[in-house]
Formats: structure tokens, sequence, C-alpha cells
């Protein structure tokens, strides 16, 4: 990013950033849990999902699995995990997540005793735990903001704004971390998937009513990412 293009997309971000504070002032995150290994939980259930169709089923998963040790529990049995890839099959890609969560509560019991760790690069360690998974549950459970989380909707905001010349997450991320200031980090992604759901979706809309094309008009001709 050369000088002018970082100064220009510093500019652009910060109106941006103002105008989805007055839209969505207390944009939280959508996902239902009690404690932090349940937003674990939940957050590797939402990936290529709805946080809406996450809820209904770790209203029940939560009911059933009441303890961290009963996911450990489960890990120990080819029953119990077959069981649980039931639980959790109306998810999508339900195998390859049950793998992740159930080997995840295990190293978590033998490595951390039975606690999430606090910090990014022990949370990157464990099963099925990308940056956008541990930024989410490092925020939203310990307060702790280690960078901003780029999923989809952030993905599609950054492309339709042109606040970054990259499409990998990875990349947008650092881009991200550099144009915005650091007390921003936590709350810009919530802000940022409120306006994809519910005013920007990435298909055809009335542009004219949306107050950050008026901030960069281009995106007027964008929906999709690229």
């Amino acid at each position: 990013m050369t000088p002018k293009k970082l100064a220009e997309r510093k500019a652009r971000i910060a109106k941006l950033n103002v105008a989805l504070k007055k839209l969505y002032p207390q944009a939280l995150i959508e996902l239902n849990f009690s404690n932090p290994w349940e937003l674990m939980v939940a957050v590797q259930l939402s990936a290529q999902n709805t946080d809406k169709n996450v809820n209904k089923i770790t209203e029940k998963l939560f009911k059933k699995y009441k303890t961290f040790d009963a996911y450990v529990r489960a890990a120990k049995t080819e029953n119990g995990r077959r069981q649980f890839e039931q639980d959790i099959f109306a998810s999508g890609f339900y195998r390859a997540k049950a793998k992740n969560i159930l080997n995840a509560a295990v190293m978590i019991k033998e490595e951390f005793g039975g606690t999430l760790p606090t910090n990014i690069v022990d949370m990157l360690r464990l099963p099925g735990v990308a940056r956008k998974t541990a930024t989410v549950v490092l925020k939203e459970a310990f307060g702790v903001v280690a960078g901003v989380t780029v999923d989809t909707h952030v993905i599609r905001f950054v492309q339709r704004f042109d606040l970054s010349d990259y499409k990998d997450p990875v990349r947008i991320e650092k881009d991200l971390m550099e144009l915005l200031p650091k007390k921003e980090w936590g709350t810009f992604t919530h802000r940022v998937i409120h306006y994809g759901r519910y005013l920007a979706p990435a298909r055809k809309y009335d542009t004219s009513l949306d107050p950050l094309v008026v901030i960069y008009p281009p995106a007027a001709k964008v929906f999709r990412a690229l």
C-alpha cells in the first residue's frame, strides 16, 4: 500500500466507521453462549452457516452437553464422536467440525487444565481455530483484542469500499489493523456484519438508502466479493 493510498484509505475508513456507529451503536455478537467454551463451539459451528441456524443447534446442544468435560467424554469413544456428529449435523461440514471441536476439548483438558487459553499464540494451536475464531473468542470471552476479525461480510465490505488490495483474510486483517485505531479493532467487525446483514446484502439493493455509499459512491456498483 503506497503512502498516498494509505492516507486515502485511513480517511475513508474513519468516515465509514462514524457512519456505521450511527447505524449500529450497540452492535454485538449474535451467537448465544454462556461461557468461553460454548462460544468456541458456536464460532466453529458458524463456519459456512448463519448465526440464526447455529443458535437453533446450540440451544439443544448446550442443554445436552452441560459441562466442558461432557465434550471431553464424547471425544473418548467412537460412539460419543458419532453421536456428537449427529448433534451438529445441521451445521454443515459436521464431520470436520465435530472432529475439531472434540479434539480441541481434549487438547484444552490435557494441555491447559480445562481452561481456554487467553492469548492468540496458544489459541491458534487448537484444532479448527484460525485467526477469525481466535480473535472472536479472545475478544468476546476475555476482552482481549488481538486483531480484527475478518469474515465474509468484512471481506465484501473491504472490497466494496477499496480498503485493501487483497482477498486473503490474513492480508486484509493486516491492512485493517493499519487503517483503524486499535481501540476500534474489537467492535468494527460487529458493525460491518450488521451492515451486511441488515442493510447491504450481497445482491442488488436500493443504494440510495445507504449512507455509506454517499461516502464512497463507487461502492454502489459492487455487491459481491470478487
